[in-house]
């Protein structure tokens, strides 16, 4: 999937507007899957807000989608309020080519041409400065892992 067109991804966000990642052309996109269970998830999604607050205006998106089951739903939904970006349930995906994460967290990265470039198992501020700003500032980025 890495350097090969995104996959179709649509689903309802939690405020009840639609996510359509063909639309997202234009934009760099990261879709974050976590869940409220997941201790590597909570770590990441304070960096993940900050540079979502940081990023939005020069054509960041991002997207997180709660895997978690629907008993923990509300939970999902109380730790989504404290995020800036917009979130999902992965029950509201209605096309999905990403299909289901083989684990958690897992972040996909997608250039402003609508390209895989990078798939991240754990986000740490130094993968964003070294993969998705160079892309947020046209160049390519390359993944030190």
């Amino acid at each position: 999937m890495i350097n090969e067109p995104a996959p179709p991804l649509i689903l309802k966000k939690l405020d009840g507007q639609t996510f359509d990642l063909s639309r997202m052309r234009g934009s760099v996109v990261l879709i974050n899957y976590w869940a409220t269970w997941c201790a590597p998830c909570k770590k990441e999604m304070p960096i993940l807000n900050t540079f979502y607050q940081r990023h939005h205006k020069d054509g960041f998106e991002l997207i997180g989608i709660s895997t978690d089951r629907p008993s923990d739903y509300q939970k999902a939904r109380d730790v989504s309020r404290k995020l800036n970006y917009p979130t999902a349930l992965f029950n509201d995906i209605s096309d999905n080519g990403f299909g289901v994460p083989e684990g958690f967290p897992l972040t996909y990265v997608i250039d402003r041409n609508g390209i895989v470039r990078d798939k991240f198992i754990d986000v740490r501020e130094e993968l964003l400065k070294s993969v998705v700003d160079p892309l947020l500032k046209g160049e390519l980025g390359t993944s030190k892992k």
